[in-house]
């Protein structure tokens, strides 16, 4: 007897309640802390409100849901169904998928949870994938399989438009936020796996989108097979005019119309701020259960230098616990600078 198998997501796929329902998807809203008090994404803060209260300097804590809020939730659900996948954003961005393991270790099997190391549009797209592979007739433990198996076969490059969040939140240091000010340099990250990491620099808005486009090419091109191989997205916080604008040259460069746009999560938008534009790509063709060829690829990309910002060394480490990245040119080893500021 085949058995009915419920997928469920958070709401940093981007699926709100109303979408939930036409999918035949069950989402659990993220928990924020807003000024103290506790909101939930798509239910009591909405991206309109939220942006208002950014701008107007409120203090935003990103949260995840309980042991205790997924636990019942899981309970209502094998009520109804005799499985669940469950796809949460990804394990290197939030603490919210080990939770979701430490629930589902008391269900006796029931509740599959992916690691799909994922967020946004890609992990939107992981939710369809689950969704046309349970409709195609394949288990719980064959779909998670998959979906864990397929976790790199995505990529997200964003242009932030200021480096004030990236500050707040402890991702850069004071120094790094004001010379990226006075600069007035557009940091570019990547969301590749586990991590949101600095991928490069532009001097502008345009320079940032040919940055953005070039590299999405070139995984288009080396790691997905082609652009017949991969679905792509336009992703933004609070910036749709110009979100639809570069959307359409999205098309025109890479001859498709399968762009689709959305707003990044609350998650994210936390760090980056409003104003953020970004470009993203995941797998079309994904074979059961086995590896694709045109991934061998990947083994011989490497990330650009990036000229103003350093990782931090385990020798800075004690002294810099919050930060990840520091100013070129500074502390331990110092980095050469790039040929355009050398004197």
């Amino acid at each position: 007897m085949e058995k009915s198998i419920a997928v469920a997501t958070d709401t940093n796929s981007g699926i709100m309640q109303e979408e939930a329902e036409r999918l035949g998807v069950h989402v659990v809203p993220m928990p924020f802390v807003v000024d103290g008090e506790e909101c939930l994404e798509g239910v009591n803060l909405d991206a309109e409100r939220f942006y208002e209260r950014q701008i107007a300097g409120a203090d935003i804590v990103t949260s995840q849901p309980s042991i205790v809020d997924l636990g019942k939730r899981w309970a209502e659900l094998l009520e109804a169904y005799d499985e669940v996948v469950y796809i949460p954003m990804s394990s290197g961005l939030s603490g919210s998928c080990e939770t979701a393991c430490q629930v589902a270790a008391h269900c006796n099997g029931r509740v599959h949870v992916v690691d799909n190391q994922r967020i946004s549009v890609t992990q939107r797209e992981a939710v369809l994938d689950a969704l046309r592979w349970i409709g195609e007739g394949r288990t719980a433990a064959e779909t998670c399989a998959l979906l864990e198996s397929t976790k790199l076969d995505a990529s997200i490059y964003l242009m932030v438009d200021t480096m004030a969040y990236l500050h707040k939140s402890g991702r850069i240091t004071p120094a790094a936020a004001a010379i990226g000010s006075v600069l007035k340099i557009k940091p570019v990250l990547q969301i590749q796996g586990e991590k949101l990491d600095a991928f490069s620099v532009a001097k502008s808005f345009k320079a940032a989108k040919r940055t953005m486009v070039k590299a999405l090419s070139r995984d288009v091109r080396e790691r997905f097979g082609g652009v017949d191989g991969v679905h792509l997205y336009v992703a933004h916080t609070n910036r749709d005019e110009d979100a639809q604008a570069f959307a359409d040259e999205v098309r025109a460069h890479f001859g498709t119309d399968d762009v689709y746009v959305d707003r990044l999560p609350l998650s994210i938008a936390c760090h980056v701020g409003p104003g953020a534009l970004g470009i993203g790509s995941a797998s079309s063709r994904r074979a059961a259960g086995c590896r694709l060829p045109f991934l061998t690829g990947f083994a011989h990309w490497r990330r650009p230098r990036v000229p103003f910002l350093r990782p931090v060394s385990s020798v800075e480490r004690p002294l810099h616990r919050r930060c990840r990245w520091l100013p070129a040119g500074s502390g331990p080893g110092r980095p050469a600078r790039p040929r355009a500021c050398r004197r």
